[in-house]
């Protein structure tokens, strides 16, 4: 089933869909057989692949995941100080990674894991007797995400003592049953992508209490500056709109299949 899920979220990605469906029309118009369908099919698929790959597009995707949820402890006392503390644990979970022992520590978690992981320091820094649960295992590298940023926090200085690793979850569903068992009904924080958080959100709530939300990354929309790239097809924006409907559709699979 995980393997089906990927490779069925996988063509119904931005790209992919866009270029089979272009594809698709392109194979009717070689055959001669249904031209005019052909030529339909091929104009959408081209029209489609622009406009995910337009910045303002790819930005009103995004905006209802990844501005959802404001950022921990902010507005609840003045810049500088500690928040009040919400938690017991902080749970940060993994965005992916590559374990080589070529490459230094700091560059062995993705961009998404790595901003989680700074995030999940900030509020363990702020809450001082929390415990940092470090979850994932993923799917194809043979060691374990958790290793990884447990490898991460203590070149940040965080002790063994602090932490808790969990290293059996393949998908945000697993880590939602898994980490239950480690906090119980006692409250924690939350760390995912921003993007990602309202799907973490739905699939982690347990009776009684639901986790607190701590989104890692842009939690509000700046005042950004208007540049050429902006009115033009880029891989920035398109990057964006995949990501988003990979949040759309990990969504609907959790409604559809009853964990959320």
């Amino acid at each position: 089933m995980f393997l089906f899920k990927k490779i069925l979220g996988s063509l119904v990605l931005p790209l992919p869909f866009c270029l089979l469906v272009m594809c698709v029309g392109w194979v009717l118009l070689w055959r001669g057989k249904k031209p005019a369908f052909g030529k339909m099919m091929s104009l959408i698929g081209f029209i489609a692949l622009i406009l995910f790959s337009l910045t303002p597009v790819a930005e009103r995707i995004e905006a209802p995941l990844k501005y959802r949820f404001s950022a921990y402890g902010m507005g609840e006392k003045a810049p500088g100080q500690s928040p009040i503390k919400l938690v017991d644990y902080v749970v940060v979970l993994a965005g992916g990674h590559n374990s080589s022992p070529r490459i230094p520590i700091t560059g062995r978690l993705s961009s998404a894991a790595l901003f989680r992981m700074m995030e999940g320091l900030r509020i363990l820094r702020q809450t001082p007797g929390a415990k940092l649960v470090l979850s994932g295992h993923g799917a194809a590298d043979p060691v374990p995400e958790a290793k990884v940023m447990a490898d991460f926090a203590r070149y940040m200085g965080v002790t063994n003592d602090e932490m808790i690793l969990e290293t059996e979850s393949y998908d945000t569903a697993d880590q939602a049953r898994m980490i239950k068992a480690v906090v119980g009904d006692r409250p924690f924080g939350l760390v995912t992508s921003a993007l990602h958080k309202p799907r973490a959100m739905a699939l982690f709530p347990t009776p009684g209490r639901h986790p607190i939300p701590a989104p890692a990354g842009k939690t509000a929309k700046g005042e950004g500056l208007l540049t050429p790239g902006f009115f033009f097809p880029n891989v920035d924006a398109l990057t964006t709109s995949t990501q988003a409907i990979h949040e759309y559709l990990g969504l609907l699979w959790a409604r559809w299949m009853g964990q959320a």
